[in-house]
């Protein structure tokens, strides 16, 4: 009876020491799936940063392309207000000549805000808010050119 308890007990703690032997490799076949799955999400994330990069660069450089086609149209504008100055009575004159050279200005201005900016990819909402405030400026310049330009029509 003795021996039957003891060939019991041994075969029962071997059940235990294969199941858990088996639980133990079944958990390391998981740990390496989950490692594969990492080092994949991980690639993936890198290749998806490297593009973000490149879509950010592309995105400024065309921004800066285009602010500078549009700080050339407004440098032709102008010059047209300044050829528009001849017509002008001599008594209005001056205070033309003001508001033309307070609209070179803020043209040049616009010019080393674009030149200056510095590309920080990191700051997306940095970014977001350099644009909208350049794009508001251009608009008040182009405005204040054009009323310019009706002002003296009349």
């Amino acid at each position: 009876m003795k021996k039957t308890i003891f060939i019991l007990a041994v075969s029962t703690l071997s059940m235990g020491f294969i199941t858990s032997c088996n639980n133990h490799a079944e958990k390391v076949e998981d740990a390496k799936e989950n490692i594969a799955d990492a080092k994949e999400d991980v690639i993936e994330a890198q290749q998806d940063l490297e593009k973000a990069k490149v879509d950010y660069v592309q995105e400024y450089e065309k921004f800066r392309t285009d602010a500078d086609m549009r700080m050339t149209e407004r440098e032709k504008e102008i010059a047209d207000l300044k050829l528009r100055r001849a017509e002008m009575k001599k008594e209005a004159r001056a205070d033309y000549d003001k508001q033309v050279a307070e609209i070179e200005t803020r043209n040049a201005d616009l010019k080393v805000k674009v030149r200056d900016y510095k590309n920080d990819e990191k700051d997306n909402e940095k970014w977001e808010t350099f644009k909208r405030e350049f794009n508001s400026d251009m608009d008040q310049l182009g405005e204040s050119i054009k009323n310019l330009g009706k002002n003296n029509a009349k």
